[in-house]
């Protein structure tokens, strides 16, 4: 990596899986801190797998593997060897930032407890990643998105429309927002090691980033709200904030307030209804919220999205065209802000999503592949100090794998 940005010389030590764990660790090395990702013996990191399983698309590259781990360097080492211990020792000894997901327990047993690592290296921010927290009756439970982060919180119920059951959101979703909290708190505790020399201990849960992602129905159950009934498209809650069809038969997202209201009636053609005492004011939109979306409905539906998108920009009430995954990979406004940036060395994949933290000015390292399986290992335990002979051993001992153990590079 040879553009400096403002990680440039952080070391940092990934032993986590799946997706919040190494993202955030993507996001830093997206600022060019030198990441180097511990696997497991045999498949490694089940990420590596994830694109494969529905309902992920299906695609020649493994997309999903490097969009949560480009910029690595990658190494594999079987922490439940004992020959392992001084491998993982010294690696936490070069780090500045250790982040792991290993459970509670077992990450004692893998020597990846905070105890033995800051003892290691007190200076070490530790970082780690739990489904629900660190105390309390589930604190061991094994958490995903979909459980912790969805489920567990109040989201998912709550995202579906009234009738229907609860159904599957984009999995990862939950993770790569974790993912973000996890980043700021690294963050946090290196201004704080900045101004006081000390390590500190960081962390948060999938539970915890799903109940701040559903935040405001959570604080009013906290304030002892009386919540409205899952959403009805016919009979919404506010018929100014709803999904409406198009005679092209896309859909958009109309978010207006009361004072989009006179733009939105001359955007329809219906300035009329400024005099309808029925939409007279906020009350009186929620009383006849029906009526009034019903009007919406037919209004918009007489029209293609294209006259739609002119007339409401025109008066500039607030919408969207709701896209699909596919139509968002092709929107220009992901190139033009870099939220998809050139992906350098993988056979059937060129671009990928760059991380949502940005500094005006500050350059990020150009996104490259994910590491093979092990593809690093005696670059690794070269610069760790360890010699052609201890290398060795260590292959035959079961720390590390043999050379015909990993993934050629691709």
């Amino acid at each position: 990596m040879t553009t400096e940005s403002v990680f440039t010389g952080l070391k940092v030590l990934d032993a986590s899986s799946f997706i919040a764990g190494p993202a955030a660790a993507t996001v830093l090395s997206d600022f060019g801190a030198d990441v180097i990702k511990i696997e497991p013996p045999g498949a490694g990191d089940p990420q590596r797998r994830l694109s494969s399983v529905p309902p992920s698309p299906r695609a020649q590259a493994n997309y999903s593997w490097h969009l949560a781990n480009r910029n690595k360097r990658g190494m594999v080492l079987d922490l439940k060897s004992p020959a392992a211990v001084e491998v993982l020792k010294r690696l936490v000894e070069w780090a500045d930032v250790v982040i792991t997901n290993f459970p509670h327990g077992t990450r004692e047993k893998l020597h990846l407890g905070y105890e033995e690592v800051s003892g290691w290296n007190p200076r070490v921010v530790y970082a780690d990643l739990t489904g629900f927290g660190d105390t309390g009756p589930d604190a061991r439970q094994p958490g995903f998105d979909l459980t912790a982060f969805w489920s567990r919180s109040g989201l998912l119920a709550s995202t579906r429309d009234a009738g229907a059951p609860p159904t599957v959101p984009v999995w990862g979703s939950g993770d790569y927002t974790t993912a973000i909290a996890i980043y700021a708190a690294i963050t946090t505790a290196l201004y704080h090691r900045e101004r006081t020399g000390q390590g500190a201990n960081v962390g948060t849960s999938l539970l915890a980033t799903g109940v701040w992602a559903t935040g405001t129905l959570v604080a009013g159950a906290l304030a002892d709200g009386t919540p409205f009934e899952l959403h009805d498209r016919k009979a919404p809650a506010n018929p100014l904030i709803n999904p409406y069809r198009t005679a092209d038969d896309e859909w958009f997202m109309l978010v207006a307030s009361p004072p989009h209201w006179p733009g939105l009636t001359r955007a329809i053609g219906r300035p009329e209804l400024l005099e309808d005492p029925r939409f007279a004011d906020v009350v009186g939109v929620i009383e006849n919220a029906a009526a009034l979306s019903e009007l919406l409905d037919a209004e918009f539906r007489a029209r293609p999205f294209a006259h739609w998108k002119d007339a409401l920009g025109r008066e500039r009430v607030t919408f969207s065209l709701i896209q699909t995954p596919e139509e968002a990979a092709q929107d220009p406004q992901l190139r033009a802000n870099d939220i998809v940036v050139p992906l350098e060395g993988v056979r059937g994949l060129t671009e990928t999503i760059s991380s949502p933290v940005n500094l005006r000015g500050v350059p990020k390292v150009p996104a490259k592949r994910a590491p093979d399986l092990g593809e690093h290992n005696d670059e690794i335990l070269a610069e760790l100090g360890f010699g052609p002979a201890e290398i060795a051993e260590l292959r035959a001992r079961g720390a590390i794998p043999g050379t015909t153990e990993t993934e050629a590079p691709r």
